[in-house]
């Protein structure tokens, strides 16, 4: 059987160094550039011609629009408004990071832990900047439980502050977890039907049992991607609604 944690592995395409550090441009880097190719095209030719009876992709992404307007109008508030560009953006990414990783000979980099780990660590670092800047001093009361006995706070503050930290690790292992078990369960399901196939005719007839079940699992894997997208960007929203209104 292939090896399934193969596919995840990077391989530099044009080797670099700078200073001592390996700056290669990688299969990794390829593909998050296609990502971002891929949503700018498809948003650009979608409203290319912004027609009153929308096609099949203006109606794609005037939906994909209105559910992320949607999303950050419930979760952060009117206010919230101005974060817009910066989830859209976000969620497309990640959307298409998991989506063009479904495709042949391809390179799921939403599936490496650094990735997901590093958007989500944008998304802290833009709550901490925003929550200074709009409520300076104040929005360490973020860690001050209210309504409790002034001695609890020696318990109470040093747990939100560890549980606030841990934001950028749970935002970003969510998805890296999910996207590298899907394909590792697609890849072991392929390489069954691989298998069984050069045992014979019996073998190839067992084959289409995996097979199929692959195909199911491919299926579930594009609501998977999307899902995935989706619940990256309610997260942000939840934390960026720090910035809007402290929750304590």
């Amino acid at each position: 059987m292939a090896d399934p944690i193969h596919q995840f592995q990077i391989h530099s395409i044009v080797p670099a160094q700078f200073m001592g550090l390996d700056v290669s441009f990688t299969n990794a880097s390829l593909w998050m550039i296609l990502s971002i190719f891929a949503a700018g095209g498809f948003m650009t030719l979608a409203m290319r011609r912004k027609s009153i009876v929308p096609g099949r992709m203006q109606v794609m992404a005037e939906m994909l629009y209105d559910m992320i307007g949607g999303l950050v109008k419930s979760n952060i508030g009117p206010e919230g408004s101005r974060y817009f560009p910066f989830i859209f953006t976000l969620f497309m990414m990640v959307l298409m990071g998991n989506m063009l990783g479904l495709t042949p000979h391809s390179f799921t980099f939403t599936s490496h832990v650094i990735v997901t780990v590093g958007l989500a660590l944008s998304v802290f670092f833009m709550v901490i900047i925003m929550g200074l800047l709009r409520h300076g001093i104040h929005f360490f009361k973020l860690f001050v439980p209210s309504g409790v006995p002034w001695f609890f706070y020696f318990l109470l503050v040093p747990i939100e502050i560890v549980s606030y930290f841990a934001r950028p690790m749970t935002h970003g292992l969510r998805l890296f977890a999910n996207m590298m078990a899907g394909h590792i369960m697609l890849k072991v399901f392929a390489s069954f039907s691989v298998a069984m196939a050069s045992a014979g005719l019996l073998g190839a007839a067992a084959g289409l049992i995996p097979m199929t079940i692959n195909a199911g699992l491919l299926c579930f894997e594009l609501l998977i991607a999307f899902l995935q997208a989706y619940v990256f960007a309610i997260l942000a929203c939840i934390y960026l609604k720090d910035t809007v209104e402290i929750a304590h």
